[in-house]
């Protein structure tokens, strides 16, 4: 709890909406981005180590988490709302380009950033998602649908209400739990009639690499917003498929790192270990390099040390 107390907080108006920032530290500016279900908290560690190391770390909410307003519509989260907000705090502090690091649903926000406006982003570094073309002939939700059924975790989460009055079962604290600690590898399907939060286990011991104190951090914050901006991002889906369109087969040119568990969910049930090795990913993302480590989902905060490290290597090398 320490990590919060020498961290500076604020909210910055950007495309519309107040955005809340936890930052520290001078000199290049790096974006850290959260994933489901996270906060800025979730880079606890990589926010201080990344200062001490000669950087100024920025750390938002994403819209619809923590201290971010929350749009009430699902249209409201599409990449080019994400990429909007995020072009919007670089301007308010004053730079043309930052790195841009994020996990999870931050991966895709520093992805579509790169892809949108390349001139804004002197590397990325994603972690646990890899870049994926557009299929023009498959919506994103139908391709769920086709490959997962109507019980996977994304399509569950599409009717509005259904995912919230499941969670709602649990307190926060137990939901935090269910999906922080998750070791699950198999692609999160729930069995036919059950809801993927009653699926999902909750473990009956910590590891070594969180606290109850930690975990409550987060919890009380989804108190705080409940989780419907977080589910809006699955509820965008398929209008940001529709809007991506003019950029079918576009390249991220920008450098970037790939980090990713080799115990992430799917990342052997799911085929992104033979997709990032494939010719389609090294052709849409020329100018990279992948490190796979020992890890699950929440890999920040599991490998902190080593995905720290990681991160600051390769900003160095583009510094």
């Amino acid at each position: 709890m320490e990590m919060i107390m020498d961290v500076n907080h604020q909210r910055i108006k950007t495309n519309g909406i107040w955005i809340h920032v936890a930052e520290k530290g001078t000199g290049p500016l790096v974006l850290l981005l959260h994933g489901f279900p996270e906060i800025w908290y979730t880079w606890r560690h990589q926010i201080t180590f990344l200062a001490n190391h000669g950087y100024h770390v920025v750390a938002p909410d994403l819209r619809g988490y923590g201290d971010s307003d929350s749009p009430i519509s699902p249209s409201s989260y599409t990449f080019f709302h994400v990429v909007g907000d995020l072009v919007g705090l670089l301007d308010h502090f004053g730079v043309q380009q930052a790195f841009v690091v994020g996990t999870d649903w931050g991966a895709l926000a520093a992805w579509y950033l790169s892809l949108l406006r390349p001139d804004r982003v002197k590397a990325v570094i994603a972690l646990t998602v890899p870049f994926s073309p557009r299929n023009p002939n498959l919506k994103y939700l139908d391709s769920f649908k086709q490959m997962f059924g109507d019980d996977f975790y994304i399509c569950q989460f599409q009717e509005p209400g259904r995912a919230e009055r499941s969670f709602s079962r649990y307190n926060y604290l137990t939901v935090m739990k269910k999906f922080l600690l998750m070791t699950q590898t198999d692609l999160l399907i729930a069995p036919p009639g059950m809801e993927i939060i009653d699926y999902l286990t909750t473990p009956s011991f910590l590891p070594s690499w969180i606290t109850e104190e930690e975990l409550q951090v987060f919890a009380d914050k989804f108190q705080e917003s409940g989780f419907t901006g977080a589910f809006n991002y699955y509820r965008a889906m398929d209008l940001n498929w529709e809007l991506l369109a003019p950029w079918q087969g576009s390249k991220i040119l920008v450098p970037a790192k790939l980090i990713v568990g080799d115990k992430d969910i799917g990342f052997h049930s799911g085929g992104t270990r033979e997709y990032i090795k494939g010719d389609i990913f090294n052709n849409l993302v020329p100018n990279h390099e992948v490190v796979i480590i020992d890890g699950h989902h929440f890999i920040q905060q599991e490998k902190h040390q080593q995905v720290s490290y990681e991160i600051l290597s390769f900003l160095q090398k583009h510094t």
